[in-house]
């Protein structure tokens, strides 16, 4: 912690301020505020009522009104600073509102009655945090089950992913054969075709092979991505040809190369096909959406369409679930991050 202090106060000019640490430390304070600001707030607002979301001006804390149970009414008042005509304030509970009327009583004298226009009032809140938009879906709303088979979906599909896309780089960059560069462009170009156009012809298929409503038919279809062989070619190619011949004069067959040698060398490009998969698959919306129909097959991510209804948008659950559903990507890029850079430049040097 001493060098990142250090570091952090650390200036140009000595003891001075110099112009390019001010520059600097302005910058640097707008990329955060542009990185991090967008996440802050998704957060806390996640933390806020309904009446809070709906609130203009937006505020940043998530607030709530205070209430006080005042005898002879059944609920609790919420609470108001209310500006008497001779100039001093108190704190009044709302008792009934008609129009921009409202009838305000004294919490500590219920007979004290006083009738307030609404604009010459502010409301009593403090800082509180809604839990029941956390605790409420994941009990009332299955997330739970969601929660199962999205991670049933993004080990399954990453698992295919790594071991169809190695043995496709295998091939393509350690074996001699007429048409490998065809092939190769062929696989890169499919990256210029977005899932919208083959989104019929795929699920005709998916419903012809009876894995419409289930987990596989979301896995099955996605898990050759032309990316992961790409990636993984260029990387095997960084592999020395000498150490694949030396095993094949030890009489290793070619699954013995495959396995007990590529795959090990290929270990930093692996881990970062198998991060961007976990990615890939955990935040899909689209295919899921239009493979499964019943609740107890859903995702994550089509879970969360459950509260976007036609007339009403439940807003402060679906951000919830949706912070909810972030917390795996974002330990998978905290803690995988060094395989990432290691992995990316390693696919560009042969």
């Amino acid at each position: 912690m001493s060098r990142v202090a250090a570091f952090l106060t650390r200036r140009r000019g000595g003891d001075r301020w110099h112009w390019t640490d001010v520059v600097t430390v302005l910058w640097l304070g707008a990329g955060v505020i542009l990185m991090f600001g967008p996440a802050v707030w998704l957060v806390l607002s996640s933390l806020k009522t309904p009446a809070g979301l709906a609130e203009f001006p937006p505020t940043l804390l998530p607030y709530t009104a205070e209430t006080v149970v005042v005898e002879g009414y059944d609920k609790p008042l919420p609470l108001f600073t209310v500006t008497r005509e001779d100039g001093t304030e108190a704190v009044l509970a709302e008792a009934r509102r008609v129009g921009t009327v409202a009838q305000m009583v004294d919490p500590a004298n219920p007979d004290d009655t006083l009738r307030v226009n609404i604009a010459e009032r502010t409301p009593v809140r403090a800082v509180g945090f809604a839990w029941e938009n956390y605790t409420q879906p994941l009990v009332e709303r299955n997330f739970f089950l969601y929660a199962q088979n999205s991670v049933f979906v993004t080990v399954m599909a990453t698992i295919i992913t790594l071991v169809t896309n190695s043995m496709a780089a295998f091939a393509l960059s350690k074996y001699q054969f007429r048409g490998r560069s065809a092939v190769l462009i062929l696989i890169v170009a499919t990256l210029m075709i977005p899932l919208s156009v083959i989104l019929v012809p795929l699920f005709s298929i998916i419903s012809a092979t009876g894995l419409f409503n289930t987990l596989w038919g979301v896995i099955l279809p996605t898990v050759a991505t032309p990316t992961g062989v790409f990636l993984l070619r260029q990387y095997m190619l960084t592999i020395p040809d000498e150490i694949i011949e030396a095993a094949r004069m030890d009489h290793a067959s070619e699954w013995q190369i495959y396995w007990r040698i590529v795959l090990p060398l290929t270990a930093p490009a692996l881990a970062v096909l198998a991060i961007f998969s976990v990615v890939w698959r955990w935040n899909d919306f689209l295919w899921p959406l239009v493979v499964l129909s019943r609740q107890d097959v859903y995702t994550l991510q089509v879970g969360l369409n459950a509260y976007a209804g036609e007339l009403n948008v439940q807003w402060h659950f679906i951000l919830a679930m949706t912070v909810v559903t972030m917390i795996p990507v974002v330990l998978v890029f905290v803690f995988l991050q060094r395989f990432i850079t290691a992995g990316i430049a390693g696919t560009g040097v042969k």
